[in-house]
């Protein structure tokens, strides 16, 4: 049997990398494993693409959500340049006792993109996901040349809580001509019940209060940007919500959106692997309802259901339902958690119970 091991990242305890590299060493045996890390476009997006893609790594220097340095890195492969915004608004940049939407900035990301342009690409390819933002790209922009302002043309203070006093975009922005495009990991819109304030907002440390007051200034900041370059229904375009509303700024800049898991798969020629499996293991920190929302598992799952091939998800913590992951073509699914009976524990010891799990199902699968 030929069994494909193609996780995401497990958010806070280990890479995609380290994920796979985990499962594999529990399966053992004489059993075809081929190991094909993931990325939706979250953290690891560069370091997944960077083992296909023909190209060069380049360290930059830009900032964190909170303005501190940090080194970032830019994947050139010819004319186009593919850059991580979690590298510089991750989530995983920060403490938790840090972690506050209401001013933490995009701005490190401006800083990338600037460096992708000045690097000579003509094609930016911009990884969103699992990001500690909700400024709706302003710190982007602010970085790129157009920082939001009020009435009286004074510059924001960073940060989504302020947007709710922007007026206008104080400056343009030039980007030679580079064409922009936003792999994203969710197909969430900017603003609303789904949006990126109500659906994300709680994880990067907003209370119910501040879900609300960041709805409200993201929708007001939606409509400076139509303004400012002429397009309209931004709330509403799928993919607006990713990373805190920066997947709105870059539809406003004229980049275009497309799937994170897509593009990675097609990059590393997942299809093709895909082809030859006899099985599919996949699998993500938290397996939840967003899950099946355009992230890695649900690109893997409905690929293995349309070739009839079975598919397992490894997870820290799993909170779908039996219905819910088997329509989206999930086979069977094993958690740490239950594995450990404790989160902590999960958290603590995660290579480890991901080798347990994987040299179960090896017991069990091998005998089929």
């Amino acid at each position: 049997m030929r069994v494909l091991i193609c996780p995401d990242k497990f958010a806070g305890t280990l890479s995609a990398t380290a994920v796979a590299d985990a499962i594999a060493e529990g399966w053992g045996g004489d059993t075809t494993l081929v190991k094909r890390p993931l990325s939706d476009g979250g953290p690891g997006f560069v370091e997944v693409l960077a083992g296909s893609v023909n190209g060069r790594r380049l360290t930059v220097p830009t900032v964190d959500p909170l303005g501190r340095p940090v080194d970032g890195e830019i994947l050139l492969a010819g004319p186009v340049a593919y850059i991580e915004s979690a590298q510089a608004c991750g989530l995983h940049l920060l403490a938790k006792d840090e972690r506050d939407p209401n001013t933490t900035s995009s701005y490190g990301l401006g800083l990338l993109i600037t460096a992708a342009v000045e690097a000579g690409a003509t094609e930016v390819v911009i990884g969103l996901g699992g990001s500690a933002t909700n400024d709706g790209g302003a710190g982007m922009l602010a970085a790129l040349g157009a920082p939001p302002v009020d009435a009286a043309g004074y510059a924001l203070p960073y940060g989504g809580a302020y947007l709710n006093a922007a007026a206008t975009l104080g400056g343009r922005i030039e980007l030679r001509d580079v064409r922009l495009v936003a792999a994203t990991d969710v197909d969430s819109p900017m603003t609303g019940l789904h949006g990126a304030s109500n659906v994300f907002g709680p994880q990067k440390g907003a209370s119910r209060e501040d879900v609300y007051r960041l709805d409200a200034a993201l929708e007001v900041f939606a409509g400076v940007l139509e303004r400012a370059f002429g397009i309209s229904d931004l709330q509403t375009q799928p993919g607006g919500g990713a990373a805190g509303g920066i997947g709105a700024a870059l539809i406003a800049l004229g980049g275009r959106v497309t799937s994170g898991i897509g593009l990675v798969t097609a990059s590393i020629g997942l299809e093709h692997e895909l082809d030859q499996a006899g099985l599919v293991i996949t699998g993500e920190g938290s397996f939840d309802h967003q899950s099946l929302r355009g992230k890695v598992v649900a690109g893997i799952a409905n690929g293995a259901r349309d070739r009839g091939i079975p598919c397992i998800v490894l997870c820290g913590r799993n909170e779908t339902g039996y219905r819910e992951a088997a329509s989206a073509g999930v086979t069977e699914t094993h958690s740490l958690t239950e594995l450990f009976g404790s989160e902590d524990e999960a958290m603590a010891r995660p290579a480890e119970g991901l080798r347990e799990l994987a040299a179960r199902l090896a017991r069990q699968w091998e005998r089929l």
